[in-house]
């Protein structure tokens, strides 16, 4: 077929490139920002690759397809495989009873056992999960697309001002009906003495999070989500209500640097999963919600497969 045209640089957009050249089809890519950064969402991700823990509140399509991301991104940056961890206080093992019980692929474990370096309690493990870390992903997957001859283009566009066959991944910025925006907070916390090997979520009522160790001593520490389409700076509230979860977590915690603060959108359709829409030349790439990394390849995927001989995945919608 011809050659097709990448609106955005997200990890839709780029993935989805990244699947038209192993078909043989070399995409262009436009963003009106340029390479991926912190004016993107993809930018401010936790990069957890956690089918079975998603699934408890997920659509159960997020987990049967996203449990093929972790191969699929191993292809192209580093994947640490070494599961899950999910905890709750003392005052809150009713969240991990109820968690236990929605959720499938999981073990019960001790934290002394999974996590020695966390004070002990009783949790899941699911060993099959795996994470990433978001930035060197994006990176890697650019390079990866630079070394075949794609480069980012930086420039404004729109499906209509591009002719031929069109990926939309432009996020918030397609304004689809239906799309709202889920805001994410995160906070990257410098702590050289705690060690962790594996994301760890620790459940709350109302203020469930998740820390996700990277290189040199960072934590990622981000709440799943807020319903709120704000793109203000991280508030005092929610940094308060971040830090005292993973004081209560570990206290050492209490004495981390605060590394980088951050917040952004995310896309979202009012059932959280993702979409192909089909719209004449146009493929609507959106909705990745909270599942960015996850769902990015299969999303890719199902593109690509509707693209190259029609055939119509269940992520596939015409209109």
């Amino acid at each position: 077929m011809t050659d097709v045209t990448i609106i955005g640089a997200g990890v839709a957009g780029l993935f989805a490139a990244h699947e038209l050249l192993r078909r043989g089809v070399h995409p262009r890519i436009l963003d009106r920002n340029g390479p991926p950064g912190p004016h993107g969402c993809s930018w401010w991700a936790g990069g957890m690759l956690a089918p079975w823990c998603e699934g408890v509140t997920a659509e159960p399509v997020v987990a049967r397809l996203g449990a093929g991301a972790a191969s699929a991104w191993a292809e192209i940056t580093p994947v640490t495989h070494n599961g899950t961890l999910v905890v709750a206080l003392d005052r809150d093992r009713a969240e991990l009873s109820r968690f236990a019980r929605r959720a499938t692929g999981h073990q019960s474990c001790d934290t002394a056992e999974a996590e020695p370096d966390l004070p002990r309690r009783q949790g899941l493990i699911f060993p099959d999960e795996a994470h990433l870390d978001p930035r060197r992903a994006l990176a890697d997957l650019q390079a990866k697309l630079a070394a075949q001859g794609v480069q980012i283009e930086t420039a404004a566009a729109t499906p209509e001002d591009v002719p031929g066959t069109v990926i939309d991944a432009r996020g918030l910025a397609a304004g689809l009906p239906g799309l709202r925006g889920v805001r994410g907070e995160m906070v990257v916390l410098h702590a050289p003495d705690i060690r962790l090997s594996r994301p760890v979520r620790l459940l709350h009522p109302r203020h469930p999070i998740y820390l996700v160790p990277r290189r040199d001593g960072l934590f990622m520490l981000g709440a799943t989500q807020l319903e709120s389409a704000s793109r203000a700076p991280v508030s005092a509230r929610s940094a308060l209500e971040l830090l005292s979860a993973a004081y209560a977590l570990d206290p050492r915690f209490a004495e981390a640097s605060v590394f980088e603060l951050g917040a952004d959108l995310r896309p979202a359709f009012a059932d959280n999963v993702p979409r192909v829409i089909v719209q004449g030349r146009v493929l609507q790439l959106n909705g990745l919600f909270r599942h960015g990394y996850l769902m990015a390849p299969a999303l890719a995927r199902q593109a690509g497969d509707y693209l190259l001989s029609g055939t119509k995945g269940e992520l596939v919608h015409e209109g």
